[in-house]
């Protein structure tokens, strides 16, 4: 029986199909490119980060701030249930403003509510050239009393709620007072209003 004679170039050679076929399948898999990255494999845009790209959220024709949060309890046979109630203040910062309070089981459900009740009791400010009130005016609403004095070039002098009503308002140029020991941010918010639809355009 004659020896096997092996060439030198045949040394390597995988003995059986089956690792031929790894060794081709792992050649493909190492010359093949990656497209994508992880985005394109997620079926995703090629954003960097792999997110999609969102339109810009409009802005809404009223600004709004909170001014009040409390949560309240309401005595039940079973218990205390508890809810939440929030006083909110909108105005589009030329002329128009309104305050508004909503109560519910949960902060986001009482703000919506403050809102749509805030919009029912918009109203418009009479207001002059410079963004200031035609005259001097107070008003007295629950345990609050506030009152709004025309101060040419001083802009906005004003603490608490009231400064966010006359903000929200477009309101400049005026020096205001809290003449009641209150700290009550929706008395004096509604006190504000009282004195503002007291004011007549000269």
């Amino acid at each position: 029986m004659e020896p096997e004679i092996v060439e030198d170039g045949m040394r390597n050679a995988p003995e059986t199909v089956a690792e031929v076929v790894a060794t081709e399948a792992s050649t493909a898999s190492v010359a093949a490119p990656t497209r994508g990255g992880r985005g394109a494999i997620r079926g995703r845009s090629s954003r960097p980060g792999g997110r999609t790209s969102r339109p810009p959220r409009e802005r809404g024709e009223f600004d709004s701030v909170t001014i009040e949060a409390r949560r309240v309890a309401r005595v039940m046979a079973g218990g205390r249930r508890f809810s939440f109630s929030i006083a909110v203040v909108i105005g589009d910062r030329k002329g128009r403003v309104g305050v508004g309070l909503g109560k519910g089981v949960d902060t986001a459900l009482a703000i919506d509510k403050a809102t749509r009740d805030a919009k029912k009791h918009l109203f418009t400010v009479p207001r002059t050239a410079s963004g200031s009130i035609p005259h001097q005016v107070e008003a007295k609403y629950a345990s609050s009393t506030v009152e709004i004095i025309p101060s040419k070039g001083r802009g906005l002098v004003a603490g608490s709620a009231m400064r966010t009503v006359l903000e929200l308002a477009g309101v400049t140029d005026v020096v205001t007072k809290i003449h009641t020991r209150s700290k009550n941010k929706l008395t004096i918010a509604r006190a504000t209003v009282v004195a503002m639809k007291k004011l007549r355009a000269k």
